[in-house]
């Protein structure tokens, strides 16, 4: 695969990997590990993620429900396994898994019931986040204490807040903003993933947050506001497939000069690109952003 993107990607950094090792780990399981701890099969589909079966608990389960012990839990016995085999062959772990973010998780558990749990069941629905938070913050540690035995540690923690626009501000605050804290205390450097939505309704909570070091968002966001609210912040912007494919050269150069106007230094994260995708657009991307660098250096 690597070899496949350096010929039709020449000259560029993709396909390659720092220091010749590579990186086995990231995106295993898809987004999916945590779910699958808790007994939630994964299905794979042709050209897509790896997906939570739709097996939700009821509320009975959701109140009974707990954390489960991890040095007896199959799955994640089996995804220590495959560790220590990269580590073994490798001799070092490199990458990163994917145990996604509070609400992410509670969701692939409980379903769309967990949106009116905030309503009429907040004090399920704060159990069933403690649960899903602990078992996060346990199992992220135990990875990275395997990745310290193999002299490769990355003691950070993003979390993937992909369904935050679908609860208000206020809800944020009151049911997932103490998480995310918890999870920032517990490794002291957290980095937030919002997708490429409009991270401006949170973007005064997340300041709330202790040692975010990596924040990103999509481009219609109050690029000016998340600029002065994270200043040391490493921010990234989440280019969405469909604009990589759908507009035109000069309109994502328009697009670029903008965010590296009101946002940057930032990264761009062309994440999903579509096998139907022209590799020009590809490269003619990378170029478009190798050449609004250096203009704002």
């Amino acid at each position: 695969m690597a070899d496949e993107l350096k010929k039709r990607f020449p000259g560029t950094i993709i396909g390659q990997n720092g220091g010749g090792t590579l990186d086995i780990l990231t995106g295993t399981y898809g987004a999916s590990a945590i779910a699958s701890i808790y007994g939630i099969p994964i299905r794979y589909d042709q050209e897509q993620w790896p997906t939570s079966e739709h097996q939700y608990l009821t509320d009975e389960e959701t109140d009974q429900l707990t954390p489960p012990d991890l040095d007896q839990n199959v799955f994640f016995q089996t995804l220590m396994e495959q560790v220590d085999w990269i580590g073994n062959h490798e001799g070092k772990i490199s990458g990163y898994m994917n145990w996604q973010g509070v609400l992410n998780n509670a969701q692939r558990l409980r379903g769309q019931d967990i949106f009116m749990d905030m309503f009429m069941a907040p004090e399920r629905t704060m159990h069933l986040l403690d649960c899903v938070t602990t078992t996060m913050i346990d199992a992220a540690r135990r990875l990275l204490q395997k990745q310290k035995s193999f002299e490769d540690n990355m003691p950070f923690f993003t979390v993937s807040n992909c369904l935050v626009n679908m609860v208000d501000p206020g809800l944020y605050e009151e049911f997932l903003l103490p998480f995310d804290q918890k999870i920032a205390a517990a490794f002291g450097v957290i980095g937030i993933h919002n997708c490429a939505w409009s991270a401006t309704p949170y973007l005064d909570h997340y300041a709330k947050i202790a040692g975010v070091a990596y924040l990103d968002m999509g481009h219609d966001s109050d690029l000016e506001k998340a600029s002065l609210l994270f200043p040391d912040t490493r921010r990234a912007i989440m280019y969405t497939p469909m604009e990589l494919a759908g507009k035109s050269k000069e309109e994502i150069k328009a697009d670029l000069e903008r965010i590296a106007f009101k946002y940057g230094p930032c990264d761009i994260v062309a994440a999903d690109i579509e096998s139907g995708t022209p590799d020009s657009k590809v490269l003619d991307f990378i170029r478009l952003c190798e050449e609004i660098s250096l203009k704002h250096q």
